[in-house]
């Protein structure tokens, strides 16, 4: 949902070494640095994870299918493989404006000829004015034609289209739409040489927001559709239109080859228009929002025009003059096969979701994809297969009228195949969903959605790690939050919940299960939740700590000690803090800068390293005090990255710089950080990564994305820096690589590289990976937390539903002491105050018998009293068995007791196991009204307002195989 619009921050960020390192005047002759051949492909995630704001279909040759993302190229449809190959790879660092692709033609009389609109941002973030991209050969390769202003690929209305066309009757004739107040721009040489059309009235003048600089420029225009009947093969076609970003006057047509224009008459005004589409009856369906997406949009209509009669008529599933409408439309698809029959698309309806509406009768009515039944119920005309990517339930089990996972949102196109009727594929803010049983619906039937996003990679990454046990390799990102990658070709089973962005990990190099991530919450949807979270078992669980620094807004860098006995974090906003308490407290450190990269030493338990504004800083004592070192020459301004080498105390390796400050390039420290040798062979770095080292040595193999010898690239020392090697080519060069990179420890040669919108992408020697020759399993890990949080911990997933099965208790009459039995409960109570938004119980299972306790058996009830009807959520932040192995439902009790007219039944998955004779597990849990209003925990059955620690309390009863085997049911 808020993919592209982080990474404005990842970008803007970087400008200021992207830009400075165009190189200027001829470059001079060198020896290139020597190259071994690498194989490069992308960890799987399988959905995407990014925003997919167009598709275009070739009208000439069936099958031939394009996608066009915001930051991270264009690709093509694999029709073989049921894969997407990306074909802007090749784009190097100084061109990373080029991965932002605003619109995309495919020649309808030649399938060779493919034409893309590049370009990132039309202000001042990006430096570079946009291009026409062309290729004969379908995107392989590609030649290019620079214009003389800007292309936003990455801005507001992205969605909108498409900009650029190629007029299906003469091909050689292209029009492209501008942004920024450029107007209408024509080749008529296959988009070598392009000029303005200056008899083009109105280039466009609508402004989002004109006091944000992200925001404030003018939108321009938005689509061109041709009217291929109004022109014959050879001759140019003579009607065309274009949509304008204008509430006042939107639609233009020109019925003599673009020689000259004007509005058509009759024409909706107040809203923008979004898409417009022709039909073969002469149709001209246009969808309106009042904002430009992908983010906006509150209100809307759909219109058609009747381009014989001139009538316009408002054919609005929901108009905007309705109560009902809170959205505007998006999307528009027309069925090529069936004049009449098309789908629009809300843009953006975000609660409950997303809908998509579909007429077969030219919009005279219409069919939602869901609708209510009796509210909060919904009838659903679709199924929805998320298996190929399973995280895209974001780890939520919604409450009605929410479901999850979602049918989407900032759906800005959607698109019907010309030559199959069943097959539509539409772009969320987060992947692709299609079918191929799209007519289904017109007889009653279910639409079958799936994930097809196989092979688009758009995530931006933050930080890499690659530990020396467990899994190879864990991700923190933007919109997406991170993975744990258990297998780099497969898609993994879940995300990183809470934060729900991710912008720095760290593991102790010591104990590796240990693992802190850092991020954004949204706190603004989840008050309480916490913008850090810690894993014991790497990275598998994740659990909330009790406290973050005051007032902090999270982001920044987080660094763990060797053996985890101290955390180091630099928010984004109040500064550096360091917590020897595992998070349950927070202390602002001494002598360091805010803002500055913080890194532990992989050795020295004690010792922590900060950087910032061309200074070194160092801590001796877990982070309370910093004193900055002597160490001089260090880059003050651009992108700095550095990394302390495992194995080894003291020695550095630091990256960053820009060109246009002088100094950049690759330091090293070996006693430190108390000086630093710049190294000569390295004329760029930006980030700097180690790895397993190399056959025959002992110092690890580093890995650098840098310009040596002139040339930028990827590049291998395996001899401590004193030589390197270039290992990408021309064709895998991925834009801009400045924010992470990392070896592998276990596998020689393996690096991982984090892009801005490409994902994550590794390299191998073609000769294959050399492991270690003794593989380390996934570990069992060395640390088993017992926390006792004294305050309400955050969320690490989205709210669960309240079920509406109710079961009927089984009270008993009389309360007695607690039966005899296999197991007993102890509990305690993590925040104690009379009202309270949160009830967290904290819960002790121990075996009291003589054999195993398999779990899955097993239940346990809270009481408590509701205090107002409302849905309920329950999270378990942190389990021994794995909080994804524990369930709950909330059953509502027949009659009210004293104490108590609800209670939370928790269960446990299979794969929660067994409990040993003697052995007890833990569960820290919250249950949540998913209005935030209070409960008033005092008197509730279940609730201990005393206990400190776990007690044995025979007010929270057990179950096995549905026989009470401990504590006292309330009556």
């Amino acid at each position: 949902m808020k993919h592209s619009m982080r990474k404005l921050g990842t970008l803007a960020l970087a400008i200021t070494v992207v830009a400075g390192t165009v190189i200027i005047g001829n470059p001079l002759e060198a020896q290139a640095a020597p190259s071994e051949a690498y194989t490069w492909k992308n960890v799987v995630t399988g959905g995407g994870g990014g925003f997919v704001p167009g598709f275009v279909f070739n009208k000439k040759e069936p099958g031939l299918l394009y996608a066009r993302t915001d930051v991270g190229g264009a690709y093509r449809y694999n029709a073989a493989t049921g894969s997407w190959k990306a074909l802007l790879d090749h784009v190097g660092w100084d061109e990373w404006n080029k991965t932002g692709v605003d619109a995309l033609a495919t020649d309808p009389i030649d399938p060779n000829r493919l034409y893309i609109a590049a370009g990132s941002y039309t202000n001042e973030w990006d430096p570079h004015n946009g291009y026409i991209m062309r290729s004969t050969d379908k995107g392989d390769t590609w030649q290019e034609t620079q214009l003389p202003f800007k292309i936003g690929g990455n801005m507001p209305g992205r969605s909108m289209g498409e900009r650029l066309m190629v007029d299906p009757n003469k091909n050689n004739i292209l029009y492209f739409g501008a942004r920024s107040g450029n107007g209408l721009w024509k080749s008529t040489d296959y988009g070598v040489t392009w000029s303005k059309v200056t008899a083009f009235p109105n280039p466009g003048n609508f402004v989002e927001d004109p006091t944000y600089p992200y925001l404030a420029d003018k939108m321009g225009l938005a689509w061109i559709t041709f009217d291929q009947s109004t022109g014959s093969p050879g001759t140019a076609t003579q009607t065309i239109y274009v949509g304008v970003a204008d509430t006042a006057s939107s639609i233009y047509r020109s019925t003599n080859g673009g020689t000259t224009w004007s509005a058509v008459a009759g024409q909706p005004t107040g809203y923008l228009p979004h898409h417009g589409e022709l039909d073969s009856n002469g149709q001209l369906y246009v969808t309106y929002s009042n904002g430009t997406g992908p983010y906006n949009g509150s209100k809307g209509d759909v219109w058609r025009l009747n381009t014989a009669t001139g009538v316009w008529t408002n054919i609005s599933p929901v108009p905007s003059s309705s109560a009902d409408n809170y959205f505007g439309y998006g999307g528009l698809a027309v069925d090529a096969q069936h004049p009449g029959t098309l789908i629009v698309a809300t843009l953006n309806s975000w609660y409950p979701d997303a809908n998509l509406y579909r007429s077969t009768d030219s919009g005279a009515t219409w069919k939602p994809i869901w609708k209510y039944s009796s509210y909060p119920n919904r009838d659903f005309s679709y199924t929805q297969d998320i298996s190929a990517a399973p995280w895209l339930d974001w780890g939520v089990s919604s409450a009605p009228p929410e479901v999850s996972p979602k049918l989407g949102w900032m759906i800005g196109d959607i698109e019907i195949d010309p030559f199959n009727s069943d097959r539509m594929l539409y772009g969320t803010g987060a992947t692709v969903y299609g079918t191929t049983n799209l007519t289904a619906w017109d007889s009653g039937g279910k639409v079958a959605l799936s994930v097809m996003a196989k092979g688009i990679e758009e995530t931006s990454i933050k930080e890499l790690i690659s530990p020396p046990t467990g899994a190879h390799l864990l991700s923190a990102m933007l919109d997406v939050s991170g993975y744990r990658h258990n297998d780099l070709t497969a898609a993994p089973a879940k995300m990183f919940i809470s934060p729900s962005s991710s912008t720095s990990i760290d593991f102790a190099e010591l104990n590796a299960g240990f693992i802190a991530r850092v991020g954004n919450a949204d706190k603004a949807k989840y008050p309480n939740e916490k913008s850090i979270a810690l894993s014991y078992d790497g990275g598998t669980n994740w659990y909330s700590p009790n406290a973050e620094p005051s007032a902090t807004t999270g982001g920044g860098f987080i660094a763990v000690a060797a053996d985890n006995s101290s955390l180091v974090w630099s928010t984004s906003d109040v500064g550096v803090y360091y917590s020897k308490t595992t998070g349950n407290s927070w202390t602002a450190s001494t002598g360091i800068p805010a803002g500055a990269k913080v890194v532990s030493d992989r050795v020295n338990k004690n010792k922590f390293y900060g950087a910032a504004a061309g200074k070194f800083y160092v801590s001796t004592d877990g982070g309370a005090t910093f004193t900055m070192s002597a160490a001089a020459g260090l880059p003050a301004a651009g992108n700095m990255k550095f990394k302390a080498l495992p194995g080894v105390e003291g020695d550095i390796w630091l990256a960053g710089g820009n060109e246009s400050s002088g100094v950049y390039g690759l330091w090293h420290s070996t006693n430190s950080g108390a000086s630093f040798t710049k190294l000569s062979n390295v004329e760029e770095a930006d980030v700097v990564g180690f790895g397993m080292a190399a056959p025959g040595q002992t110092y690890p193999a580093l890995y650098i994305s840098a310009q040596i010898d002139q040339v930028r690239g990827f590049f291998r020392s395996d001899n401590g820096g004193a030589n390197w090697v270039r290992i990408n080519d021309d064709q895998h060069q991925y834009a801009f690589t400045g924010e992470t990179i990392t070896g592998d420890p276990r596998i020689f040669g393996r690096v991982y590289i984090g892009t801005n919108g490409r994902g994550i992408v590794y390299g191998d020697t073609v000769n294959g990976p050399t492991p270690t020759p003794t593989p380390t399993a996934t570990p069992t890990p060395t640390v088993t937390p017992t926390p006792t949080p004294t305050s309400t911990p955050t969320p690490t997933v989205t709210p669960t539903p309240t079920p509406t099965v109710t079961p009927t208790p089984t009270p008993t009459s009389t309360p007695s002491p607690s039966p005899a039995g296999s197991f007993k409960v102890q509990l305690f109570n993590g925040g104690t105050a009379a009202t309270t938004n949160t009830l967290s119980p904290k819960i002790k299972l121990v075996n009291t018998g003589t054999s195993s306790l398999n779990l899955a058996d097993v239940k346990l009830r809270y009481y408590y009293t509701i205090d107002g009807e409302q849905a309920q959520s329950f999270w378990c932040d942190w389990s021994t068995v794995g909080s994804a192995n524990v369930l709950a439902s909330f059953v509502k009790l027949p009659t009210a007791v004293t104490g108590a007219d609800y209670y939370v039944e928790i269960s446990f998955a299979s794969a929660a196991g067994s409990v040993a004779a003697g052995q007890s597990i833990e569960l820290q849990t919250r249950i949540s009204k998913n209005n935030w209003s209070n409960y008033t925990q005092t008197g509730d059955y279940s609730f201990n307002s005393s206990a400190t620690s776990y007690v044995d309390w025979n007010k929270t009863t057990g179950y096995a195989a549905g026989i009470l085997q401990w504590g006292v049911e309330p009556s």
